[in-house]
Formats: C-alpha cells, sequence, structure tokens
C-alpha cells in the first residue's frame, strides 16, 4: 500500500482539475493510502452553497462528502491560503484539519507519491 498526497490547488470552475482529481481520489483509495491537500485555489472546492450550474458547469463540489465513505480521512487545508482569501471564518463543506505551511511540507516528505492538479 503506497502512501498517496492528492493536491488540489487550482479553482473548482472553469477547468477539470478538481473534477479529475476527485475521480483519482476515489479510484485509488482502495489500494492506497490517501491524503488529500487543499492548497491555494483549491480551497475554493470546500465553500458551500456554490451554483455552478448558473455557468454550465457540472456540480461535482457534493461528491466531495464522499472522502468520508471511502475512509479517506486525510484531508488538509492550508491555513495561509484560506487566510489570503479571507476565507477563515467559513464554515467549509467537509471534515479537514487546517494547517500551516510547514506542517504541509512535512507532510508532503512522508507520501511515496504526491499527484497535483
Amino acid at each position: 500500500m503506497k502512501k498517496v498526497a492528492v493536491i488540489i490547488n487550482k479553482p473548482p470552475h472553469g477547468n477539470a482539475k478538481g473534477r479529475e482529481a476527485l475521480d483519482i481520489i476515489l479510484a485509488m483509495s482502495d489500494i492506497n493510502h490517501i491524503s488529500v491537500f487543499f492548497i491555494g485555489d483549491g480551497v475554493f472546492h470546500l465553500l458551500p452553497h456554490q451554483h455552478p450550474e448558473q455557468i454550465l458547469m457540472r456540480d461535482y463540489i457534493a461528491t466531495f462528502n464522499m472522502l468520508e465513505l471511502y475512509d479517506i480521512e486525510d484531508v488538509y487545508v492550508c491555513q495561509s491560503s484560506l487566510n489570503e482569501r479571507s476565507l477563515n471564518n467559513i464554515t467549509l463543506n467537509i471534515a479537514n484539519k487546517v494547517i500551516p505551511p510547514q506542517a504541509l511540507n512535512q507532510l508532503f516528505s512522508t507520501q511515496d507519491v504526491i499527484l497535483r492538479f
């Protein structure tokens, strides 16, 4: 079993990166230990009450709630990314651990594979 980090650092709409990351996460979770990291504009995936249908995008954001069903418990959010976007006081839509950038680097060093989306 490999330890796989999936970094989501692109915004949720206007590209398919977040949806691709979610597909990979769910597909690989059965045979690997997956850790998910929301960094930079990736933190926007965690905002509640998004309405992507208004820009003709599919609403895959709700599917992130499936992470718990797939026993993916290591979900991390970069504290400075939240601070830079003034999202500190907003309730995020999935269970997560908010950590400082230094802790991110320590966690990355323990992974066998790092995928960036």
